[in-house]
């Protein structure tokens, strides 16, 4: 039987089940009861490694529906629990030895751009004038027919 990605193992549970923030169910109307964060985040990595729509997430895997998924993905972010992760995670590989920093890379998506940067100077003018356009000609309103004169129209 192949491994399927989506299935989160007990040791990697352990590791985040302490990062996701507790949510009390209400005593007064409670509502629907709540799906466990555990299968919530099965039915994210199922989305994210098949690339379906949240929509098209089937209920038959047991993860709940793709909008509950999505809004718990949305609540987990909010709550930083992503960031926390990635550090905890981080912090595990670099006490064991594991990071070769030599294959680093950073992009646009890891490291913030600053929008107080100084700007670029504009760039100066070549020509003293600007091209003249080869799409408008400048000709008097009335005219609108290269060929023939205004003269030439109104005696026809």
């Amino acid at each position: 039987m192949a491994f399927a990605p989506w299935i989160v193992s007990d040791a990697l549970w352990e590791r985040i089940e302490p990062l996701l923030p507790r949510v009390e169910r209400r005593f007064r109307y409670p509502g629907r009861k709540r799906l466990p964060d555990r299968q919530a985040l099965q039915g994210i990595l199922f989305v994210l490694h098949t690339g379906i729509a949240w929509r098209h997430l089937p209920l038959e895997l047991g993860f709940g529906g793709g909008s509950t998924c999505y809004r718990r993905l949305d609540e987990w972010q909010r709550a930083g629990v992503w960031e926390r992760l990635h550090a905890l995670l981080l912090a595990e590989l670099r006490a064991a030895g594991e990071l070769e920093w030599s294959r680093a890379v950073a992009d646009s998506s890891h490291v913030q751009a600053k929008k107080g940067a100084p700007r670029r100077a504009r760039a100066r003018l070549i020509e003293p004038e600007t091209a003249p356009s080869t799409t408008s000609w400048s000709r008097r309103a009335g005219s609108r027919s290269p060929g023939r004169s205004p003269a030439a129209t109104a005696t026809t």
